[in-house]
């Protein structure tokens, strides 16, 4: 049998360019429903929110007729979509992010715009869909299969492949400028940075840090001790360029 499928937006970024934009045929079986029918096409089913059937909503355990026209859309921004089924759960209150293994950079970046994010190099597939379940935070990846597992909820596959791209696209497309807050977590392990007296934290200093730095901040998970040193003025550059860019696309 054949229906004929067309996706929208950016849901296009993961087909084939002969596919981006256009309705094309393709051929499917009784017993596969929507969702299997998307997925294998390379679409995550994390990345859809609605589906029209000819014309009628549907969510992902319907199967297709013969010459069904099937219609498929990402997360709406603004259109009135209350009298369709969505298909996406409802957004997380408080947003964190769980980061596959690739995106180290990018998840330093996420943190030091203060945003709860958990990553490490040796996370196991298994590990990141079982946490990602338990502790409800949006997965980040490139690695599409990942987002098809059934227990992943909220995901999200990243694009670009340059770190600061990266965050750009994160910040955007959970729309994250107004809770930006820098400097308030550990780049090493994602724990809060307290303010801290000098004397709290003179033992573990430097000669030069204790004499020329006076203001510090400490990890309260794993101790380590942060100060506005040389390289302070980079990492605000930094943060001021990116927030800037923000504002222009708003």
């Amino acid at each position: 049998m054949i229906a004929h499928f067309r996706f929208y937006a950016e849901l296009n970024d993961f087909l084939p360019l002969e596919k981006r934009q256009v309705s094309f045929p393709y051929a499917f079986s009784a017993h596969q429903t929507v969702k299997d029918l998307i997925e294998a096409q390379g679409i995550p089913h994390g990345e859809v929110d609605v589906i029209l059937v000819n014309g009628q909503s549907v969510d992902f355990s319907a199967r297709l007729k013969e010459g069904a026209q099937v219609s498929v859309y990402p997360v709406f921004e603004s259109m009135d979509i209350k009298n369709l089924v969505r298909l996406r759960p409802e957004p997380l209150r408080d947003i964190k992010f769980l980061l596959d293994v690739p995106l180290g950079r990018l998840a330093s970046h996420l943190r030091l715009f203060g945003f709860d994010t958990l990553w490490r190099r040796d996370y196991k597939d298994e590990e990141l869909v079982r946490m990602a379940s338990d502790e409800r935070r949006v997965l980040l990846t490139r690695d599409r299969r990942l987002l098809m597992r059934k227990q992943v909820t909220h995901g999200y596959f990243v694009r670009d492949i340059r770190p600061s791209r990266q965050l750009l696209e994160v910040l955007r497309r959970f729309d994250l400028a107004r809770l930006i807050a820098p400097f308030q977590r550990c780049l090493r392990c994602n724990g809060r940075l307290l303010s801290v007296d000098k004397k709290a934290v003179d033992t573990l200093l430097e000669p030069k840090t204790r004499i020329y730095y006076h203001e510090f901040s400490k990890c309260e998970s794993c101790g380590r001790v942060y100060w506005k040193g040389s390289h302070f003025e980079k990492i605000q550059k930094f943060v001021t360029a990116m927030v800037s860019e923000l504002e222009k696309a708003s």
